[in-house]
């Protein structure tokens, strides 16, 4: 019942902040880019907060001293809304890769496209590239940070979707790092659960991935996910939700220690 009434309370906070910085994005709709940006990062660092102060849901970060000093491409693992938001908090401002398609979603696709994302036509794949190289170089030229999911979509706790190859060809295009980030935020927020539970998510930034003449776009992918990957299974267990092997795991070692 405390989880329940938790999470009616963070619902509440949600609409309510929702609302306040949604309407105050349209206002701000004739200010620069980066102003502009402001009214999301602020909605998803208040929310991050309203997840760790009454939902209970913290994290932690491993890896800080990997954020490179200039922008570059976020390559994230995608198991949940959480990411979404934390990773506002995280790295400096940033924008996202997404299908043009959202921005037709009335409302919720307005303030996506004052936030600036790099859209894409995913039926036009002969100009799909094109697209986001243009668009990838413009928002670099604001200061902005890209985030891709490389997988597309969001997966379960103890899966591994298909790799795309976006974010490595655009860091190839663009001639920036390749910052790859494993997490275990699916373990307590479940995919389209009304419930987030608490707990102590754990999110590994890695070393950066440079573009040079060793590592074309395959190849970064490749090192990308297998590092990601790698993590994953290290820190995986430690939720309600994890994988059944990956609790198996970490009840294994803990009964070992």
């Amino acid at each position: 019942m405390q989880l329940l009434i938790r999470n009616l309370v963070y619902w509440l906070v949600l609409v309510v902040v929702t609302f306040v910085c949604f309407s105050c994005l349209l206002l701000g709709a004739p200010l620069p880019r980066r102003r502009r940006h402001i009214f999301g990062q602020t909605w998803a660092r208040v929310m991050v907060w309203a997840l760790e102060n009454i939902i209970g849901l913290k994290y932690r970060v491993v890896g800080r001293e990997n954020i490179p000093d200039t922008p570059s491409i976020i390559c994230s693992k995608h198991q949940s809304g959480w990411e979404t938001m934390a990773l506002q908090a995280i790295f400096p401002a940033q924008i996202y890769v997404a299908k043009r398609e959202l921005l037709w979603i009335p409302l919720f696709g307005w303030g996506l496209g004052l936030m600036n994302p790099i859209t894409i036509n995913r039926s036009d794949r002969a100009r799909a590239s094109q697209q986001m190289m243009k668009q990838g170089r413009e928002r670099l030229a604001h200061g902005f940070w890209i985030t891709v999911f490389p997988e597309g979509t969001r997966v379960k706790p103890g899966t591994r979707g298909k790799y795309k190859m976006g974010a490595a060809r655009l860091a190839r295009m663009l001639d920036i790092p390749l910052v790859p980030v494993a997490h275990n935020a699916g373990e307590f927020w479940p995919r389209n659960s009304f419930l987030k539970y608490p707990g102590l998510i754990t999110v590994v930034i890695g070393p950066a991935i440079l573009p040079d003449a060793t590592h074309g776009a395959d190849e970064m992918m490749g090192e990308a996910e297998t590092w990601i990957e790698a993590r994953q299974e290290e820190i995986g267990g430690a939720g309600p939700f994890a994988a059944r092997s990956a609790l198996r795991d970490a009840r294994a070692a803990t009964d070992a220690a």
